[in-house]
């Protein structure tokens, strides 16, 4: 099979952790016999240095004539302390949701049994988590209308949502929940927002063409607690754009490290697969971040897209050997025996070499 991948390095570890994750691709590839085509380009805050333009045109573009996007990741700390600035390196990445109709966020939570004892969150809780949130990604608060006073002294963001936004992220849900557990969760503020009213009625609706799978409606804050206290409740879970991003957040601490999780955003056309983590730019040029949830994020990217099973399923295997043979960045060691970003990339690459 012909490969078209465009390749959106980013800022910070982004560039460092997509070099390693293009090293299993093509080893992947080759075990496989498939070629990949590769186009790079800018996105962030290296592409407002370069163009003024966090998501140039010329990116957009190859985005859409492309099979499938790997994304590092976007952020500067240049930017982050000034409020007054236009122009920002995380608006190059909510344009690109937008414009690529990139709705659905899939964001899996799972642990590695060798490193259980890496999580904050005792063993015996965390112990065969295995679950995924369905984020909406181009509505909401994020999206809706926004303003502020002339003095400063008074601002407004506005939530909103509609019926057909609501039911496309529930059909994912609904439609992953019958290939795993056949268990959905509504997240939301029913008893406080209207938003929130309108995703339940509309999953509720929704409910008598899915009669075999369970279906629970939560409150966001209580979702909150029982992630930390018995995430092997739950499946799959959906929700809206800010409730997404922070639950997504805090469910991420569950496996360890913020550096082993995937993610794909999908939607009407190119899907993008990144890793969860920011761009962590302390670590810039260190050779220390962890390459993993870019890989893993590759291997989403092959079943998803392509629909190469074979292949995903190889690389899950290979990585999560690598973590049992103890082959990982500083994050996850012990004793202060680590191997460095391109060294974990090398390791994983020879073994497929080998498989």
């Amino acid at each position: 099979m012909n490969l078209k991948i465009a390749l959106l390095p980013g800022d910070g570890i982004g560039p460092e952790v997509i070099k390693e994750a293009v090293k299993i691709c093509e080893a992947i590839s080759k075990k496989f016999d498939h070629s990949i085509t590769w186009q790079e380009g800018l996105v962030g805050a290296s592409a407002i240095y370069k163009t003024g333009d966090p998501y140039p045109d010329a990116t957009h573009e190859m985005c859409i004539n492309s099979d499938a996007v790997l994304f590092g990741a976007v952020g500067d700390p240049k930017f982050d302390n000034n409020p007054s600035l236009s122009v920002r390196p995380e608006e190059g990445l909510l344009r690109m949701r937008k414009k690529l109709g990139l709705y659905a966020n899939l964001r899996p939570t799972f642990t590695f049994e060798s490193l259980l004892e890496m999580s904050p969150i005792k063993r015996s809780i965390v112990k065969g988590t295995n679950l995924i949130f369905v984020r909406e990604l181009t509505g909401g608060i994020y999206f809706g209308k926004r303003g502020k006073s002339p003095e400063n002294d008074y601002a407004f963001d506005t939530c909103e949502y509609k019926r057909e936004e609501v039911e496309r992220i529930a059909k994912i849900g609904f439609d992953l929940a019958r290939k795993r557990s056949k268990k959905l969760c509504c997240i939301d503020k029913a008893n406080v927002l209207e938003t929130s009213r309108l995703w339940r009625k509309t999953v509720q609706s929704m409910e008598r063409n899915y009669k075999d799978v369970e279906v629970s409606y939560e409150f966001v804050d209580a979702v909150a607690m029982r992630l930390i206290h018995s995430p092997n409740k739950y499946d799959v879970l959906i929700t809206s754009n800010l409730f997404g991003d922070i639950l997504t957040d805090e469910a991420s601490v569950i496996s360890g490290s913020m550096g082993l999780m995937p993610s794909a955003s999908i939607g009407s056309q190119t899907s993008v697969y990144e890793p969860i983590h920011g761009s962590f730019p302390e670590a810039k040029g260190k050779n220390i971040a962890n390459p993993l949830a870019t890989i893993l994020s590759a291997s989403m990217m092959f079943e998803r897209s392509f629909n190469l099973t074979k292949e995903a399923e190889m690389i899950r295997k290979i990585v999560s050997h690598s973590i049992e043979k103890k082959i990982v960045t500083e994050d996850l060691a012990e004793n202060n025996k680590s191997f460095s970003t391109s060294q974990v990339g090398d390791w994983i690459k020879e073994r497929i070499e080998k498989e």
